[in-house]
């Protein structure tokens, strides 16, 4: 029985591995993750064990060199991923030993989160024609994320949508960046081999070292 592993588009990898969409760009236009952790058709889209490895590269640019890091990425790759279940995530190379335990939990964390926020939301076109909005509400998703972007205090926000929380705020403005408004409908991706799309839509990250 072949297992699914779950995909996310570009954007969404970019919120899980904190770094921006450029930069996960980057990773498939200079090979720096093997073929298998994306596909590029239709649409780019990243299983979602990458995202550590991602994460890793590019926040660990300060203190190991570009080959260090890709030599550290493809042993990963070659342990498959039962990597994921070690509690260091000790990877050995000659005399470098690398944990990316960190990564590998800071990802997971970010994910998560991404989960709830997609549980958060719904879209029904016969409520606001389809536009996304919080569960259980008429509250707008991007209307919530649009006042916290223009820095307007939470205790504002929640004053205007008094049956919202502190937490779906967070949830609204994180569904938002990993799905931009101008496409409501997901597109879909073709995953790498073994994997299922889950999502959809996007938003850029910002810029990492």
């Amino acid at each position: 029985m072949t297992t699914q592993i779950e995909v996310l588009t570009a954007t969404e990898t970019a919120v899980v591995a904190d770094v921006s969409v450029r930069d996960v760009n980057r990773i498939i236009d200079e090979r720096i993750l093997p073929e298998t952790f994306y596909s590029t058709e239709p649409v780019r889209s990243f299983r979602v064990d990458a995202c550590a490895l991602i994460s890793f590269y590019f926040h660990a640019a300060d203190r190991l060199t570009s080959e260090e890091r890709q030599r550290t990425i493809l042993a990963v790759s070659n342990l498959s991923l039962e990597w994921k279940g070690r509690r260091s995530c000790l990877i050995e190379d000659g005399f470098l030993t690398v944990n990316l335990f960190s990564f590998l939990k800071s990802t997971n964390d970010r994910l998560s989160r991404l989960r709830e926020a997609r549980e958060l939301v719904v879209m029904d076109e016969e409520v606001l024609g389809g536009t996304p909005i919080i569960k259980g509400t008429r509250v707008p998703v991007y209307d919530v994320a649009a006042s916290m972007d223009a820095g307007i205090s939470t205790k504002r926000i929640l004053s205007a949508y008094p049956s919202l929380d502190e937490n779906a705020l967070e949830l609204a403005a994180l569904y938002a960046e990993a799905n931009p408004q101008r496409g409501r409908r997901r597109r879909s991706a073709t995953p790498p081999a073994g994997a299922v799309i889950v999502s959809g839509l996007r938003r850029t990250r910002r810029n990492a070292a």
